[in-house]
């Protein structure tokens, strides 16, 4: 049931309209001035407040601004007889959510509470999926490697430098992309991710700079590229490494120039885009065996960012084990799982070949198939399955 607050001092509008809510199905209480309103909106969740404009003690905006400054989630909805546009405009500015004049017409009443019951639970909704998105990209891990990693890019997060991130596949490069952007001046910007590795060779010009309509058989419209979608914000060019040579050209002239060209267009585009790599191979043997610019790879190697494969910093499992457990808790609504010494040991021992993405997919396993406690036969059982 939402749970609402009526401010006003006039005992008669707070009668109906609490008479009017309640009929409605809403928790109402009421508060007969801005100073009573004020110490039951700090005290209180509510989630929604219909506050008078003019109040003794503590006028209706001045509460507003003070309940706003607590980072209160209300949404308030002020109520005056003496509206007009400037009054109404003041209080959108001050974050009211709308302004309705007295008496207030029910129907429009009505809808502006529901609406504001709406844009408070988005707003509860946005932020729990940000905390969990937050989670989920978190780089974990306390070895003096991984420390490394972390350090360096919160370091280099706000600048503008460009950054090459290599590693072995499943070790965490993404991770670090997101972090890198999450701490850079951008991080309002989008962050568009590309794996190279994923497209083909005749497709990667066409993915990364657009094409004109009829530039080639199926370019039936025109097309935006990567590099223009993150205009002001950040590309990530994931597995670099597997572009084909004519589009590593492309790219080092954008990042020269700051200007991009579609396919089969000649009409030169401003970027403003800052860009990150990565690469699971070893790219001075690329450029010695032909496969690889050097120019290019100079132009990407400001900040060089190495994230360790899993069984070089063996001492991270246990924390990488319990944050999975944790996240997969919350996933499927269980209670969080607890894994036995010997079988956490055991976990430590293992190759992890498929580094981080291995042990998470492992960990879901051991969560699917095992009771309350995950012991060493368990372990032994799922974690590495004959195939």
């Amino acid at each position: 049931m939402a749970k609402l607050l009526i401010i006003d001092d006039e005992k008669a509008i707070r009668g109906a309209l609490r008479d009017i809510l309640e009929y409605e199905g809403y928790s109402v209480e009421e508060a007969s001035d801005g100073e009573q309103g004020l110490e039951m909106v700090k005290n209180n969740d509510y989630d929604v407040v219909l506050c008078d404009i003019r109040m003794p003690k503590i006028e209706g905006l001045d509460l507003l601004l003070r309940a706003t400054e607590m980072g209160k989630g209300t949404q308030f909805i002020m109520i005056s007889a003496f509206g007009n546009v400037e009054t109404a405009v003041e209080a959108t500015k001050r974050g009211a959510f709308d302004f309705i004049s007295k008496p207030p017409d029910l129907n429009r009443l009505l809808v502006t509470v529901r609406n504001a019951l709406e844009r408070g639970k988005m707003i509860t909704e946005t932020k729990v999926l940000k905390k969990r998105v937050y989670k989920l990209n978190e780089i974990v891990g306390d070895s003096d490697a991984i420390r490394r990693v972390i350090d360096t890019s919160d370091r280099v997060g706000p600048t503008e430098a460009r950054v090459l991130i290599t590693g072995p596949n499943g070790s965490g490069k993404e991770m670090v992309a997101k972090r890198l952007h999450e701490r850079s001046n951008r991080a309002h910007m989008p962050l568009i991710e590309v794996n190279c590795a994923a497209i083909p060779s005749e497709l990667i010009e066409s993915e990364l700079f657009g094409h004109e309509k009829g530039a080639f058989t199926s370019a039936i419209k025109q097309r935006i590229g990567k590099f223009e979608q993150a205009d002001g914000g950040t590309l990530f060019l994931d597995e670099i490494g597997d572009m084909s040579l004519s589009a590593q050209a492309k790219v080092l002239r954008a990042l020269q120039e700051n200007k991009i060209t579609r396919v089969g267009g000649d009409k030169e585009i401003k970027i403003n885009v800052r860009v990150f790599a990565a690469t699971n191979k070893n790219l001075q043997l690329e450029i010695a065996e032909g496969r690889f610019r050097e120019d290019l790879f100079h132009r990407l190697n400001v900040i060089p960012i190495h994230v360790p494969a899993l069984n070089q910093r063996p001492t991270d499992v246990p924390l990488l084990v319990d944050k999975f457990l944790q996240d997969i808790a919350d996933e499927y609504g269980q209670p969080t799982k607890e894994v036995t010494d010997d079988a956490m040991k055991y976990l430590q021992s293992l190759p992890w070949t498929g580094n981080v993405r291995e042990l998470r997919n492992v960990v879901e396993r051991l969560v699917i198939m095992c009771g309350d406690i995950i012991n060493l036969d368990d372990v032994k059982l799922f974690a590495m399955p004959v195939i």
